[in-house]
C-alpha cells in the first residue's frame, strides 16, 4: 500500500493556489438583454487658462493671449480694453497649454501637452495656426517658452527634464539635454542677455545655459530656502538684469529676487501667487499679484505698495500680464493688464489708481471627467484638471455645475452628505446638495452664504497630493491617497465627522499608493499601485497589493499580491457573495476578505488598462480595455458575460439597476434588468 504524501508548504500552496480563467473572446461572448447605453450629455464645462501673454494682436494692438483648455485645446486672443474676441485658433491634438510666447515679428508660439507639440500663430492669418510638430519625438509635455531678440524660441520639456531651441528661420530643432543632470521636469524658463535660465522638479535646481556652448551652470540655491529636495521651481521672469524665481507651486509661494550682474539674492517675497511678474516700467517697477493683490514692486528700494486691486479665490495667477494702451477714460497712457485663469481679465492704471475685472470672451469648453459615483437619485461627475463637480439626474441629463478644484473622487454618504476627494493637497470636502453651493476658493456665493463644500481634511502636511478613493465605514470616511512630488508612499486616512478627528496612516502598503476603496462591518478594503507622485519616480516594488484595515482597531488585518506581475490595483469592491474583488491589469479577482486569500481570477481584458468594478445586490460589473463592460454571476458560477461594447473610462453604479460610465468629457448610463 502506498504511503501518503506529506503535505509539504509547496504542495498546501499549490492546492490553496486560484484558478485563473481565460475569457473567450467577445466576439464568442453573449450580451446582456436590456443593456442599453444612453447618453446624458456633457456635465462639465468651463474655461481654464494657464499659458499666456501680452503681445501684440492681430490689428498690432496689444492683446491678451492665452491657451484654453479643452478637446482640441484654443489659442485665444482678446482685447483688453473690453474683453471682446480677436482670435480662436484650434491646437489640433492638443488638450492645453503652459507655454505661451511672442517674436518680434508679431508670431505667437505655444507649447502644448500630452502630445508635446510647438504651434505658431503669424499676423494675418486669423483664426488658423502652424503645427511645427513635437520639437523633441520623446517630450510630450512643454512647460514653457520664451524666445530671444531673433526670434528663437526655448521651451523646457516632461518627462525628460530637457531644453530646446527652435529656429525659425530653418526649422532646425537643438536638443541641449538636461540642464541639471538628473531632473526630468524643466518647469521654467527665462531668457536675458544672451543667456537661459531654467528651472527644475523634483528638486529647485537653478540653472544658466549659454544657447551658444551649450554649457549650463547651477546658480546658488536662494538663502533660507532650506532643503531643495521635493520643491520646484514653478516659475521664473528676467526683468532688467534680475531674476525673479518663485519656488513652491500654483498656491502661494516665495518669490525671490536675484543680481545677475552680482550674483547675488537680493530679496525674498512671501505668497506670492505668480505665475508671471509683468515686464519692467518706465522706472524699473514690476506688478505682481501678491497676498491676493496687485502690488508694484520697486526692486531698487525693495518696496512693496498695494494697488487696491484684489483678488478672491484658492487661486490667483496670471501668465499673461504686461502693458497695453487702452485708450479708455480714467485709463491714460500705459495700463498693466492680465488674464486670470477662469478666464477674466483684470486691468489697473498707475496714474489714476483706477481698475477693474471684466469677463472676456473666451469660449468654455467640456471638461473631461475624472470621476463618477451614484447617489440615491442623483449622479455625480467630478472634472479633471479644470475641475468641477456637476449633480447629474441620470434620467434626463440635466446637470447643475459648480466650479471647484480638480475632483479626484465622490462619495455620496448614507446620511446624504457628498464627499469630495480634491487635488491639491489631497483635500476632503463635505457637501450638503440640499443647501446652496458656496466654494469661497473657487466660487463664493451671495455674501454671507456658508461654505458649501466644507474643507474638512487637507493632507499636505502628510506630503500627500491627490485623493484618490474614498469610502464610508461605520459614519467615518475613509480617504486613500497618493503623495506629492518626487515620492513613494501614500497614505489611508480615515476621518470621523461626528469629532472632526482624523487619523493618517503613510505607507499603509509600504512605498504605494492608495487607489481604491471599499468597506464593509468596520473593516476598509484598499487596492494599491506601486506608482508615486510623480510617473518618473522609481518604485521599489513590482505588484499592487490588496489589504484590509480594521478601523476601530486602526491595525492592518492582512496585506496579499493579487495578480503577478500588476503594478496597479485600480478598483475594489464588495460582491453580493461578500467576498472582495477587484481589477488589476488584464485581471479580475476576488478574494478572502476574512483571510486575504485569493479565490478567483479571470483574464478579461487584452491589455494593461485595468477599469473600474461595482456591484449590485445580484452582480458584479466591470470596465476593461477602456471599451467593455462586463457582467460577472459570482454565485451561478458562469462565465462573465459581456454587456456593453462603448469606450469608457470611469465606471460607477446608481441604484440597483442602473450603471453610469464616461467617455471623455461626456456621461452615459445603462440600464439593466438583472
Amino acid at each position: 500500500m502506498p504511503r501518503p504524501r506529506p503535505i509539504t508548504a509547496a504542495l498546501t500552496a499549490a492546492l490553496l493556489a486560484p484558478m485563473t480563467i481565460a475569457v473567450p473572446a467577445s466576439a464568442d461572448l453573449a450580451h446582456v438583454p436590456g443593456a442599453t447605453v444612453v447618453p446624458l450629455g456633457v456635465p462639465l464645462s468651463d474655461v481654464l487658462l494657464i499659458g499666456g501673454v501680452v503681445a501684440p494682436g492681430p490689428e498690432g494692438r496689444p492683446a491678451l493671449w492665452n491657451v484654453s483648455t479643452g478637446k482640441p485645446a484654443h489659442l485665444n486672443a482678446v482685447d483688453p480694453a473690453d474683453g471682446s474676441r480677436l482670435v480662436t485658433a484650434p491646437l489640433p491634438g492638443a488638450e492645453g497649454g503652459y507655454a505661451v510666447t511672442a517674436t518680434p515679428d508679431g508670431s505667437i508660439y505655444a507649447g502644448t501637452y500630452d502630445n508635446g507639440h510647438l504651434y505658431r500663430w503669424r499676423p494675418g492669418s486669423g483664426d488658423t495656426v502652424e503645427d511645427l510638430g513635437r520639437p523633441l519625438p520623446d517630450q510630450t509635455f512643454i512647460w514653457r517658452l520664451i524666445s530671444d531678440q531673433d526670434g528663437n524660441i526655448y521651451g523646457g520639456t516632461s518627462p525628460g527634464g530637457r531644453v530646446f531651441r527652435y529656429d525659425p528661420r530653418t526649422g532646425a530643432v537643438r536638443d541641449y539635454g538636461q540642464p541639471v543632470p538628473g531632473q526630468t521636469y524643466v518647469k521654467s524658463i527665462a531668457y536675458m542677455d544672451g543667456k537661459v535660465y531654467t528651472g527644475s522638479y523634483a528638486q529647485a535646481h537653478i540653472a544658466e545655459l549659454d544657447p551658444q556652448t551649450g554649457v549650463a551652470r547651477e546658480l546658488p540655491a536662494p538663502p533660507g530656502l532650506g532643503s531643495i529636495e521635493g520643491k520646484q521651481v514653478y516659475d521664473i521672469n528676467a526683468r532688467d538684469g534680475r531674476l525673479y524665481v518663485r519656488i513652491g507651486n500654483a498656491f502661494p509661494s516665495p518669490l525671490f529676487v536675484y543680481d545677475v550682474a552680482s550674483g547675488q539674492w537680493t530679496d525674498e517675497i512671501p505668497d506670492a501667487h505668480g505665475l508671471d511678474v509683468s515686464p519692467a516700467g518706465a522706472d524699473g517697477e514690476i506688478y505682481l499679484i501678491q497676498k491676493s493683490e496687485l502690488k508694484r514692486y520697486d526692486p531698487a528700494a525693495r518696496t512693496l505698495t498695494g494697488t487696491g486691486l484684489t483678488f478672491t479665490g484658492r487661486v490667483q495667477n496670471a501668465r499673461s500680464i504686461g502693458w497695453a494702451e487702452l485708450n479708455l477714460p480714467d485709463y491714460p497712457g500705459t495700463s498693466v493688464v492680465g488674464t486670470l485663469w477662469r478666464g477674466d481679465m483684470f486691468r489697473y492704471n498707475p496714474q489714476t489708481g483706477k481698475y477693474a475685472i471684466l469677463p472676456a470672451a473666451v469660449r468654455r469648453e467640456p471638461i473631461e471627467i475624472l470621476s463618477v459615483a451614484g447617489g440615491r437619485t442623483r449622479a455625480y461627475a467630478g472634472g479633471f484638471l479644470n475641475g468641477g463637480l456637476s449633480l447629474v439626474d441620470p434620467e434626463s441629463g440635466t446637470a447643475t455645475f459648480n466650479r471647484f478644484s480638480q475632483v479626484e473622487s465622490v462619495l455620496e454618504a448614507s446620511d446624504g452628505r457628498v464627499w469630495i476627494g480634491a487635488y491639491p493637497d489631497a483635500r476632503l470636502y463635505s457637501y450638503v446638495p440640499s443647501e446652496p453651493w458656496s466654494s469661497p476658493e473657487y466660487s463664493p456665493g451671495p455674501a454671507g452664504t456658508p461654505d458649501n463644500p466644507r474643507l474638512a481634511v487637507n493632507l499636505k502636511p502628510e506630503l500627500q497630493m491627490r485623493a484618490r478613493a474614498l469610502a464610508e465605514v461605520d459614519g467615518k470616511i475613509a480617504v486613500g491617497t497618493v503623495p506629492e512630488g518626487d515620492r513613494l508612499g501614500g497614505a489611508l486616512a480615515v476621518h470621523d465627522p461626528k469629532t472632526g478627528q482624523t487619523q493618517v496612516t503613510r505607507n499603509v502598503v509600504q512605498d504605494e499608493s492608495v487607489f481604491s476603496l471599499t468597506a464593509r462591518d468596520g473593516v476598509v478594503y484598499g487596492g494599491t499601485s506601486i506608482t508615486g507622485g510623480l510617473g518618473t519616480t522609481p518604485p521599489t516594488r513590482k505588484e499592487g497589493a490588496v489589504f484590509a484595515w480594521d478601523v476601530a482597531r486602526s491595525r492592518k488585518l492582512w496585506e496579499t499580491l493579487p495578480v503577478p506581475g500588476a503594478g496597479t490595483v485600480g478598483s475594489v469592491t464588495i460582491g453580493p457573495d461578500r467576498k472582495l474583488w477587484g481589477v488589476a491589469g488584464t485581471t479580475v479577482f476576488s478574494v478572502d476578505p476574512r483571510r486575504g486569500r485569493v479565490l478567483k481570477r479571470f483574464v478579461l481584458g487584452s491589455t494593461t488598462a485595468g477599469g473600474d468594478i461595482v456591484a449590485t445586490r445580484k452582480a458584479l460589473y466591470v470596465g476593461m480595455d477602456g471599451g467593455r463592460i462586463y457582467r460577472i454571476d459570482p454565485e451561478s458560477g458562469r462565465a462573465p458575460t459581456l454587456v456593453v461594447e462603448h469606450p469608457l473610462r470611469r465606471l460607477a453604479v446608481q441604484g440597483d439597476h442602473r450603471l453610469l460610465f464616461s467617455d471623455g468629457a461626456e456621461l452615459f448610463r445603462v440600464d439593466l434588468r438583472d
